[in-house]
């Protein structure tokens, strides 16, 4: 059902705790994670809590969890400090545009001139 943690998800037994991860920032709706292959310098990812597999349909079934998102981002690249210099949020969403982990999620890019498509 969505917006219930999957079991096959690997986001979701990360958010869990069931798989370690990098973790650099967490709120009671979402999470914030090294990307285990960076992109930039700074790549972070930030999901939200409960499941939807796309930035659509989290957007559908629940705009409240993407708000918290795209807030979190904002505070990850203040964290990071990349938010003077600019940085990137990417959500992919399809594996026609590069998702392969099919739990919503933005992307949190900077630390490197980002003004090439990524």
């Amino acid at each position: 059902m969505a917006g219930e943690p999957q079991a096959d998800c690997l986001f979701c037994k990360i958010a869990a705790g069931e798989i370690p991860a990098t973790i650099v920032r967490e709120t009671p709706t979402t999470l914030a994670f090294r990307d285990i292959n960076p992109q930039a310098p700074t790549h972070v990812l930030v999901i939200p809590r409960v499941h939807y597999p796309d930035a659509a349909s989290l957007a559908a079934g629940d705009p409240g969890a993407v708000a918290d998102v795209l807030r979190e981002a904002g505070e990850v690249a203040a964290q990071e400090k990349v938010d003077g210099t600019g940085y990137r949020i990417v959500f992919n969403t399809g594996s026609g545009a590069g998702q392969t982990v099919f739990h919503a999620h933005a992307h949190v890019l900077g630390g490197r001139d980002l003004q090439r498509l990524v």
